[in-house]
């Protein structure tokens, strides 16, 4: 089948792939996957400022009208809802009054009401309880804690520069896992374990450029995304790690070119508990120029289930890489 649209020559989206070696046949990556490779790329991402800046959850989660949403982040409770004209409200998650979890409470016109006594919060500060700034990038919220991030506060979270808003599909997929935000980092700055541990989802992986340093700090990958079979979809991505907390990968050259998956850490306990929880939070912006894809922005709500089935079945062995570095790391076995 050909064609042209908009001046070029119709080509399918699909490849069906040569037969190649099956997955114990394949090259090993162990030797460039060098363990202070990825420790240096961690080094210098964690030494990047966040502001105090934590992602939260998708901001579909909070919605006008709807009931307020709670998380802990690094062990500090956060209640947020939104006012009636959707404005973006955050706080302590727990009532000035005597403490009840506000998570739990009701949103009355947009106000904030305790099913406990009935205190209500319109976002202003009372009886002690301050809000917390807050930003609504679209697709995330974030909120600024300066007692947990313990940086420079800055106006506004290092947000990844993204599609334009409304030209993709976007969905968030969370998950949680027994490490700290390190863990989970060092997961995404390891692009060589991807067809090794992944090889439902990739073939024909490779680490075209490693990071240079400072000035160039991108890892630089050949995949090819299985869809079924022999059929998948070859790409060029990027990985870079913007802040502390984030890695976004974006494709560079091929089907999708300039989609986005951005991986957020976010730490659900303090920095002293000794059982550490982190929340993956995962936002996929996909899109392509393609005239047909106007139909999947408009099947957007059939296919952000799809998309977070798919980032759950790559996080169920992600994370289980990030606990169980965590644990070696704890008990002072791992030497990366």
């Amino acid at each position: 089948m050909s064609g042209r649209a908009g001046g070029r020559r119709w080509t399918p989206p699909l490849r069906r792939r040569r037969r190649g070696p099956g997955w114990a046949a394949q090259t090993p990556t162990w030797q460039r996957a060098r363990p202070a490779l990825i420790a240096d790329a961690l080094k210098r991402a964690s030494a990047r400022p966040s502001g105090n800046w934590f992602v939260v959850c998708a901001s579909r989660e909070v919605r006008a009208g709807g009931r307020p949403f709670g998380r802990t982040v690094g062990g500090a409770e956060v209640v947020l809802w939104r006012s009636d004209g959707g404005e973006l409200r955050a706080g302590p998650g727990a009532c000035p009054h005597l403490g009840a979890p506000l998570r739990d409470s009701r949103v009355v016109c947009g106000t904030l009401v305790c099913h406990w006594h009935g205190l209500a919060l319109n976002g202003s500060p009372f009886a002690g309880w301050q809000p917390f700034p807050v930003h609504d990038d679209g697709v995330l919220v974030w909120v600024r804690l300066d007692e947990v991030g313990g940086e420079e506060p800055t106006a506004r979270p290092v947000v990844p520069v993204r599609p334009a808003a409304g030209s993709g599909v976007d969905a968030v997929f969370t998950a949680t896992g027994r490490c700290e935000p390190q863990d989970v980092v060092a997961n995404r700055l390891d692009p060589w374990h991807g067809s090794w541990f992944h090889p439902y989802s990739f073939v024909d992986l490779t680490v075209v450029r490693e990071p240079g340093g400072e000035e160039d700090d991108v890892f630089v990958v050949d995949v090819s995304f299985r869809v079924a079979g022999r059929l998948v979809v070859p790409v060029r991505a990027e990985f870079a790690a913007p802040e502390p907390r984030t890695v976004v990968m974006r494709i560079t050259d091929g089907e999708g070119a300039t989609s986005v998956v951005e991986t957020h850490a976010t730490p659900l306990t303090g920095p002293d508990d000794d059982r550490p929880r982190t929340a993956v939070i995962e936002a996929v912006v996909a899109v392509s120029d393609r005239p047909g894809f106007a139909l999947a922005r408009a099947a957007a709500p059939v296919l952000r289930p799809l998309m977070r089935r798919t980032a759950g079945r790559l996080w169920r062995d992600d994370l289980a890489y990030a606990e169980r570095r965590w644990a070696l790391r704890s008990t002072g076995r791992f030497h990366g």
